[in-house]
């Protein structure tokens, strides 16, 4: 079973991925049930949906995907813009404050009505793409909290170096990438439940998830004071 304990930074813990991964799944089930059947982290769907509405003149429906699409992409831009100018911010780790700025997004998402679905998804679709670009691993290993594809790619490749090269490492890395599967599928289905009872609200289930994810990347230091303190503890019994 995947870790969750943190290799390196806690961002990178499976613990935060999982909380990630269940948003990334109710994100993508919320546009899509709840905002007019549009992808929230799906862009390769949005395209699809897009030119197909375009071949048939619907030019109107064409920008229900283009929209979300841009989004998207300044979503990325903003991410990346933000780990440039303030990866070395003492106070607040960068992607601490990505994950801020996707909640705050995502709870004002939650009080526009249907009318506003254009300005919903694209809302969305900005947040997804600023935490696909944020958070890129799990203990090591390249992966995306917002989609599947990527992930059944490794994890399939790491299944096969298994059990034809019988690498054990490979048979964990695969571990990883089908529960980050599982876990975005466990999302996508909860959130499907919950749009019923909170409509537009819902979205909100994944404003907790995130901060969730926000505290625990707090834990960052006291985990490596605890490691150093348990060290330094070995050296002396060691000397003993």
């Amino acid at each position: 079973m995947p870790s969750l304990k943190p290799h390196g930074q806690m961002s990178e813990a499976f613990i935060t991925a999982l909380f990630l991964s269940v948003s990334g799944g109710l994100q993508d089930v919320y546009t899509y049930l709840y905002r007019g059947k549009v992808f929230a982290n799906a862009q390769t769907g949005n395209i699809v949906l897009m030119a197909v509405k375009l071949f048939a003149g619907e030019w109107g429906e064409a920008l229900r995907y283009l929209m979300p699409l841009c989004a998207f992409a300044l979503g990325i831009f903003v991410a990346e813009f933000i780990r440039l100018k303030l990866k070395r911010m003492q106070w607040l780790h960068w992607r601490q404050l990505v994950v801020l700025f996707e909640i705050l997004l995502l709870f004002v998402v939650g009080f526009l009505p249907q009318e506003l679905n254009l300005l919903a998804n694209s809302l969305v679709s900005f947040s997804c793409a600023m935490q696909v670009q944020s958070f890129r691993k799990v203990n090591g290993y390249a992966f995306a909290s917002t989609m599947c594809i990527g992930n059944l790619r490794s994890g399939m490749d790491s299944l096969c170096a298994w059990l034809v090269g019988g690498s054990t490492k490979a048979f964990g890395k695969a571990i990883h990438y089908f529960a980050i599967i599982f876990l975005f599928a466990l999302g996508a289905g909860l959130g499907s439940l919950a749009l019923a009872p909170m409509g537009s609200r819902a979205i909100w289930l994944s404003c907790l998830l995130l901060f969730i994810s926000f505290c625990l990347m707090f834990l960052k230091e006291d985990i490596e004071e605890l490691e150093e303190f348990e060290h330094l503890e070995h050296e002396e019994a060691l000397k003993k």
